[in-house]
């Protein structure tokens, strides 16, 4: 199903509901009633042919957004994902810590198992926000200086060098996996972990690890199909120094 402007947001989200933690990251707040999408964009001066573009890639592995990618700045984009971290960071990730020190808590047998279960997900935690700081240090502000010299139409010789030095491409060879320590952390649980009273505690925080996976997939699949391509044309126009 491909999410159309003139859809209901309430019939979209009964369709996925995964969808919902995206549109939070919009700033729609739910309580919308029957508004479409056309209409809430609007009433939150939300840009529609960005908003289509995230949600259909999310919604869709097969979706591509190429009719889309000019329509609109790329600084929305960057700020899309800056607020997709800090949902992991703020929200995801302690909470999953949370559920981990109660199990902790709740189990009198099998210490050790439990607290090598906490440092492997502390690990992880760690390599994820690397990962992150990265991005928001080092790429985000590169890709913002080639909007901004498009947009004024100056093009420092240091930016030119920079994008001949160090573009997109290379971000892309460099784009760490997460997903294989996230894997693991998975497979310790359903494989590993010795068995414990509290078996719905560990059901649930293996659900909230698959549902940060796939939202994880699904974030860099974003900066793969949606920003990569973007800023390649960009770096076309720096390199070439027209607009």
């Amino acid at each position: 199903m491909l999410i159309e402007k003139d859809m209901n947001l309430a019939d979209v989200l009964h369709h996925d509901h995964n969808l919902i933690p995206v549109i939070n990251r919009f700033g729609i707040k739910l309580g919308f009633g029957d508004s479409t999408i056309e209409e809430i964009c609007s009433d939150l001066n939300i840009n529609l042919d960005f908003f289509l573009t995230i949600t259909n890639t999310y919604h869709d592995p097969r979706y591509f957004a190429n009719s889309h990618l000019k329509s609109f700045d790329v600084y929305l984009l960057v700020d899309y994902l800056k607020q997709t971290h800090k949902n992991y960071l703020n929200d995801r990730i302690p909470y999953i810590a949370r559920l981990i020190k109660q199990l902790m808590e709740d189990t009198t047998e099998h210490k050790a198992s439990m607290k090598l279960l906490e440092n492997f997900y502390k690990e992880y935690v760690n390599e994820l926000t690397r990962h992150i700081e990265r991005e928001e240090k080092v790429v985000y502000p590169y890709v913002l200086k080639l909007e901004k010299a498009i947009d004024t139409a100056v093009f420092p010789d240091e930016l030119t060098h920079q994008v001949k030095t160090y573009s997109i491409t290379d971000y892309e060879k460099e784009h760490e996996n997460v997903e294989e320590k996230l894997f693991d952390l998975k497979n310790i649980i359903i494989k590993y972990l010795p068995p414990t009273s509290n078996q719905n505690l560990c059901f649930s925080i293996i659900h909230e690890l698959f549902i940060l996976e796939k939202d994880l997939n699904e974030h860099a699949r974003i900066e793969d199909t949606i920003l990569v391509p973007k800023v390649e044309s960009m770096e076309y126009v720096i390199l070439n120094n027209k607009n």
